[in-house]
């Protein structure tokens, strides 16, 4: 494995970072016992890539200057 890729690209991240935030609500008293994390991971990271889509659109459409 030799390619390289940021940290929020990761599933294993932000699966980990999901029950870490889970297990630490539910030592807070917040019910997490029925939530399936590989769903809410999934859900995270679609959401962040919907929103990093429309960041990019949006940042290409209002950039000033050309590409290259």
């Amino acid at each position: 494995m030799t390619a390289t890729k940021p940290w929020y690209m990761s599933r294993t991240v932000w699966a980990s970072l999901i029950t870490v935030l889970t297990g630490t609500a539910g030592l807070f008293g917040l019910p997490f016992g029925e939530l399936d994390n590989a769903a809410l991971t999934e859900t995270i990271l679609e959401t962040i890539t919907a929103i990093s889509g429309i960041l990019a659109l949006f940042g290409r459409l209002s950039a000033t200057a050309k590409i290259g």
